[in-house]
């Protein structure tokens, strides 16, 4: 029932991926409304922008700086959908493998005060996996 939380309707996150990986899709959860304590959901995540940074892609840490980072998708988190929710990305406009990814959230659903986040899931191929197999999340 503890949800990552951050003051306001706008927030962002990096994270580190444990290996460089081709990426492919993001799954954004929340919780309903049967299981949420006030009734609404109205801190769920609503806007969402997917970025990478095209700075260290040779294999160093990532920086990811503004006018660096590269735009793999903007979603729309329904609340009226199922609470866990899959987005495929444009990774095919850069056939490379990343250590770090952005989500921004630039809107929610209504709360003025915060915005929660239950999970974030990065889905893709490790870089070093051969292309027989499958990937991993």
């Amino acid at each position: 029932g503890n949800c990552w939380a951050f003051r306001g309707h706008q927030g962002q996150v990096v994270i580190k991926l444990p290996a460089r990986v081709y990426l492919t899709a993001i799954t954004v959860q929340h919780i309903t409304k049967d299981a949420s304590p006030s009734g609404t959901i109205i801190s769920a995540p609503k806007d969402i922008a997917v970025f990478v940074s095209l700075l260290g892609t040779s294999g160093g840490d990532l920086a990811l700086a503004g006018e660096e980072e590269t735009l793999l998708g903007m979603f729309t988190y329904d609340v009226e959908k199922d609470p866990m929710q899959t987005f495929s990305l444009k990774n095919m406009l850069l056939p490379r493998a990343f250590s770090h990814v952005k989500l921004l959230v630039k809107s929610n659903w209504g709360n003025p005060w915060y915005t929660c986040i239950y999970r974030v899931k990065v889905h893709g191929k490790r870089e070093n996996q051969k292309a027989s197999t499958k990937g991993q999340d």
